[in-house]
Parts: C-alpha cells; structure tokens; sequence
C-alpha cells in the first residue's frame, strides 16, 4: 500500500514539474483536455445505458401505433428518431468546439513561451543559452500538449460521430413503415 502512494505521488509530483516546464497555458490545455474526456467518457456510458432505453422506447411507441402510412405517421416517425437523435448528438459540437481549442491553446503557450525568450534576450544577450532553452522549453512544450489533446480527442469524436450515425440508421431500419 504504501509503495502504490509513493508511485502516486511521484506521479503527481511530475506531473507538477511538467506543467511547470510548460506554463500556464498547459495548465489551460489540461483543464480543457479533461473536460472533453469526461464529456467523451459521458458519451460512452450514454451509450451503453440510456441510448438503449430510448431506442427501445421509440421503438415500443412506434410498433404500438395501428397505422403507419399516413403523413401523419411518418411525422410522428421523424420526431421519434429526432429525439433519440437529440440524446445522443448532445454535447458532441461541445467536444469537437474543445477538440479545435487544443492546438490553439497549444498556439498561445507558444507564443507566450517565445515571448519569455525574446525577454531574456533583451535582457542578456544571445550568449545566456541556458535561459534561452527554458523559454523555448515553454513554447513547445504547449504546443505538443495541445497536438496530443487534438488528436486524442479528434478520434474519440470521430468514434462517437460514426457511432451516432449507425445508431440513428439502425432505428430508422427497425422503424419500419409497413402495415
């Protein structure tokens, strides 16, 4: 048990350091890094649990109507597959919104970091390379965070998209218009 607190803490305390290395900004990319998996791993638990209710719900409402061929019928259809459409599209513009604020963040901690290296050179000249590295430490550090957030958050909504619309499409297949 103890060994587990110490890896953890020695977990955290890098953590720490890292962001220190990558200014503020990271800390900005962090937040919004952890937002979007929550708001993803939301998606999927959404998936695996109440997506089915509804379905099946929808599903229910419809077979239990006598007739299923009037214009009637085929808007009482529509707003059947748009509500479960509605449930399930929710917050996925919120995750793509966050997807495209990564690299931009990332941007911003590079800017800010090469900024910080134009400060030292002001100050002392080209030759203090040491404080030079750190400034550049700052402005790249960001940048790949904000890359690695993009892209790991660019896959998970590209999943969730894909797996929407095949939901979507498997009710309108089950909703058939037949009787």
């Amino acid at each position: 048990m103890e060994a587990l607190f110490l890896t953890v803490l020695e977990w955290f305390r890098a953590t720490r350091d890292f962001i220190f290395q990558g200014g503020p900004i990271l800390e900005v990319i962090a937040w919004v890094t952890l937002l979007m998996w929550i708001l993803v791993i939301e998606r999927l638990s959404y998936l695996a649990t109440t997506h089915k209710k509804r379905v099946k719900d929808a599903l229910a409402s419809w077979e239990g109507r006598s007739e299923r061929r009037s214009w009637n019928a085929h808007q009482i259809r529509e707003a059947l597959i748009s509500r479960v459409r509605m449930g399930l599209t929710g917050p996925l513009p919120l995750i793509q919104t966050l997807v495209a604020l990564c690299p931009l963040l990332g941007l911003l901690g590079t800017v800010t970091g090469m900024i910080e290296v134009f400060d030292v050179m002001a100050v002392s000249g080209t030759g203090n390379a040491r404080s030079m590295a750190s400034g550049v430490s700052r402005a790249t550090i960001p940048t790949m965070a904000g890359m690695v957030g993009a892209l790991a958050g660019l896959f998970a909504n590209t999943y969730l998209t894909r797996r929407a619309a095949g939901e979507i499409e498997e009710l309108k297949d089950h909703m058939t218009t037949d009787h």
